[in-house]
């Protein structure tokens, strides 16, 4: 398998399936709508969605079913961006190389188009509820809960990261924001991808602790690019959770133990995939590529 051809594939296919779900008529809120699709279709590494087809993919090969779920991931995970770069929280002005979105249009705008890209999910997967009976309907009221259940986390995680900004805290209160901020969404995506395609418990629950720990890695990598990445590849200043006082692994464990943690957990997630042989390739290399990501 060319791990770099495959995730180029993946992101193509989020990529054309997003563009179904954008509004280009002319109308009184037009510049909503531009300022909706400015941020979801300005790139990015899709990485939630691609976990939903993914993990879906283990099971079912077949993956039109699970296409409304990655797009929904997808406009929840651009809303947070929206509303994480307004300067009440933390104040960013690039974001992918490009102004972010209270810069391109204004903050009135972009906190309404944050707003409906949430709803927007929400409706993409009611409307895909009402299409189903029976125990397909079952299973897709359980994602819708998981779905709502992983937003709010990832709500209640934002709002204790800015809670705690300037303040010293402790090894535990930093997992639980680094768990919730950003792990939540993408162990949600995992768990809709693995719902969706009908898994066992057990294989649920190893996905599950897979999806936990590839979403501390990802934020502990984040953490260290803070500190050492470059500007002209991560499209954005670094440093700026320092000068928000923001507690990171780096400043918890230095540099080097911030690595130390990276390494640990990234071979704890591919051990997670071990019940399925082969068929998680994919999905171990993503581990590995969130671990070396440079941006």
């Amino acid at each position: 398998m060319n791990f770099k051809e495959e995730l180029k594939k993946y992101q193509q296919q989020i990529n054309q399936e997003l563009e179904k779900y954008t509004k280009r008529e002319k109308c009184p809120e037009e510049q909503l709508n531009e300022s909706m699709e400015y941020s979801l279709m300005a790139g990015g590494k899709r990485l939630r969605p691609i976990l939903t087809v993914a993990t879906y993919e283990l099971f079912k090969k077949e993956v039109e079913e699970c296409l409304p779920y990655a797009v929904a991931i997808e406009m929840v995970h651009n809303f947070s961006l929206i509303h994480d770069d307004l300067p009440a929280i933390d104040n960013d002005d690039f974001r992918h190389g490009k102004l972010t979105n209270h810069k391109k249009f204004n903050e009135a705008t972009a906190i309404l188009a944050g707003d409906a890209l949430l709803n927007e999910a929400y409706k993409v997967l009611s409307e895909n509820l009402v299409k189903s009976k029976g125990e397909e309907l079952a299973k897709k009221v359980k994602i819708f809960n998981e779905f709502a259940n992983g937003v709010d986390r990832m709500i209640i995680g934002e709002y204790v990261d800015v809670e705690k900004e300037g303040m010293k805290i402790t090894h535990e209160e930093l997992k639980y924001i680094h768990e919730n901020k950003t792990g939540a969404l993408l162990k949600l995506s995992v768990r809709m991808g693995a719902i969706l395609g009908e898994c066992t418990e057990e294989e649920l629950q190893r996905l599950s602790k897979y999806a936990e720990k590839i979403g501390l890695a990802f934020q502990i990598k984040d953490d260290i690019l803070s500190e050492e990445g470059k500007e002209e590849i991560l499209g954005k200043p670094t440093g700026n959770d320092k000068e928000l006082g923001k507690c990171t692994y780096v400043l918890q464990y230095g540099l080097q133990g911030a690595k130390d943690i990276l390494n640990k957990i990234t071979e704890e997630a591919i051990q997670e995939l071990s019940i399925f042989g082969e068929k998680a390739e994919f999905l171990k290399e993503l581990a590995f590529y969130i671990k070396n990501r440079n941006k």
